[in-house]
């Protein structure tokens, strides 16, 4: 069996664990100098870095960048948060050093980077071996594609022999160990993202199956799975996410004390605000002293559990919360699944130990159902099981469909092709006809796009040096164009031209087994196919 290695790479936190073969569990690993050792919580990598030569990849990672006090300071090599920004259109301020503009996918990839190396030095020390020969890294359940296609990029430059990706929920799910048959709402609400699953765990009958998962790399060896040990299948049923996290409130937190006491917005300020806030989960009230080395002026921060649920609730964080409820629920009613039905809730990452939020959970469910005892290692841990013998089924989360001309409205509209919810692979192909829009019409496009909640969205920005999210708009759905570039636009080319009037072409568009939107294209005039089991996009 491979050494078998996973991270959980969290906005705030990043976790490792690794398959301890002897005592066949899981454990946290803690690599020396960038993990955070706390009595309280497992051992923790926290999600910053310090970028020294942007051109050489030279950086400091974790904790170290804390103990360096590297993290005080307004300095433009210094990250964190940058999770929350790979794979989405940023506005505002993005750091040119050493002559280059340094992007977030840039910076994800330092960290990911510098963290594998780290590990693999440390078991070398350890006696063990000198590379990781399976890892597996874990995704929000929003995340839109272009996050996974960065993701796959990254994988392919680690000295690493396989790599999958599971979405962080299922991998909660597999972490708790519930049994087989029942079903679970996991609520990951960690430092940038909050994320709702409905999650079944089942036992696979078929002997021989193997583990499966979304694979990124693949090298010459194969996963083993322990003798006699059977299959189990982690079945997703429903899902709701969005861009919101601890990172926020710690900015709500910095807003109401620049309001309250003239408080000066700074990196030290924000960590102050998240001592804050982590205090609060365990106590009544927490205070904090401020010093401005600047004007020599003291501050005495307070704040109390009441207090800081009155922030939450000026910035509508409960009605967000609630919405996605009722989304996920929506979802799981159109399966047959009734709240009842749900046997355990299963909270995870740091900011679900907020009091407030527990109990915004427990109006929706008895306190019996609800476990909170591993929110940090559960998905890292639950990620593990994908080398463990763990068969994972899922659908596609968003919806995706085809661009088109809306003459009522004079402008670009979108129209749905396949549904989120929708299984993959799929059995049956979904057929659209088409025609020409325009005399002598050479070759006719196709703007495949993945279409996001039409709930209202979440804008990612900057406001001075910190980078935030907001909730904008209602009833918009927002789309991530697939295809929309030259070259990979057209899907047929028409001889004779096309003519308005009638239908000229067929096509079928289906998902296979990885996520691929395929398509055939047959030309109805002239009864040819112009595509044959073409890939036009890769689908989440």
């Amino acid at each position: 069996m491979l050494s078998s290695y996973a991270i959980d790479f969290g906005t705030s936190n990043t976790v490792i664990t690794r398959w301890n073969s002897a005592t066949q569990q899981p454990e946290t690993l803690s690599l020396p100098g960038i993990s955070l050792q706390l009595s309280q919580n497992p051992p923790l990598i926290p999600s910053l870095l310090y970028l020294e030569d942007a051109n050489q990849g030279k950086v400091i990672v974790g904790q170290t960048v804390r103990d360096r006090g590297l993290d005080l300071s307004s300095d433009h090599r210094f990250f964190q948060s940058f999770k929350r920004g790979i794979g989405t259109d940023i506005q505002g301020f993005l750091p040119e050093l050493d002559g280059r503009i340094v992007s977030f996918e840039d910076v994800g990839e330092c960290f990911l980077s510098q963290i594998i190396t780290q590990l693999s030095s440390s078991l070398h020390q350890e006696g063990g071996p000198t590379g990781i020969e399976s890892l597996t890294l874990t995704v929000p359940v929003d995340s839109f594609e272009t996050y996974r296609h960065w993701l796959t990029g990254v994988c392919q430059a680690l000295p690493v022999e396989q790599v999958r990706i599971l979405d962080e929920p299922t991998a909660a799910a597999l972490g708790y160990g519930i049994a087989d048959g029942e079903i679970l709402l996991v609520i990951d609400f960690g430092g940038g993202t909050v994320d709702l699953s409905l999650v079944q765990l089942e036992a696979n009958s078929q002997t021989g199956t193997k583990p499966l998962g979304f694979l990124l790399k693949w090298g010459e060896k194969s996963l083993g799975k322990s003798s006699g040990q059977q299959v189990k299948i982690a079945r997703v049923l429903a899902k709701a996410g969005q861009n919101l996290g601890g990172s926020d409130l710690d900015n709500w937190l910095v807003d109401y004390f620049v309001e309250t006491q003239g408080l000066t917005r700074s990196p030290l300020t924000t960590r102050l605000a998240e001592r804050l806030k982590i205090q609060l989960s365990q106590q009544e009230s927490a205070t904090e002293v401020y010093f401005n080395d600047e004007t020599f002026e003291s501050y005495e921060l307070k704040l109390n559990r009441k207090g800081f649920e009155t922030i939450l609730q000026k910035h509508q964080f409960f009605e967000i919360l609630d919405g996605m409820m009722i989304q996920l629920l929506q979802q799981g009613r159109r399966r047959g699944i009734e709240v009842s039905d749900i046997n355990a809730v299963l909270l995870v990452g740091g900011t679900v130990k907020i009091p407030a939020v527990q109990t915004w959970v427990q109006q929706y469910f008895d306190s019996d159902k609800i476990r909170c005892e591993k929110p940090f290692e559960a998905i890292a841990q639950g990620a593990l099981q994908l080398s463990q013998g763990i068969e994972i089924q899922d659908f596609l989360y968003h919806n995706y469909g085809i661009r088109y001309w809306d003459r009522r409205n004079n402008c670009h509209n979108w129209h749905s092709i396949i549904k989120a919810g929708q299984a993959y692979p799929m059995n049956q192909p979904v057929e659209l006809v088409l025609g020409a829009s325009i005399e002598n019409q050479p070759s006719i496009e196709l703007v495949v796009g993945e279409l996001g909640a039409d709930t209202g969205t979440t804008e990612v920005y900057f406001e001075g040096d910190r980078l935030i999210t907001r909730q904008v708009g209602g009833g918009k759905t927002t789309v991530q164009p697939l295809n929309d570039r030259e070259g990979a636009r057209s899907i047929a080319q028409l001889t004779p031209p096309g003519n308005p009037g009638s239908d000229r072409i067929k096509i079928q568009f289906w998902v296979d087994a990885q996520r691929s939107l395929k398509v055939n294209v047959e030309d109805l005039l002239t009864n040819q196919t112009l595509l044959a089991n073409q890939s036009v996009a890769q689908l989440r």
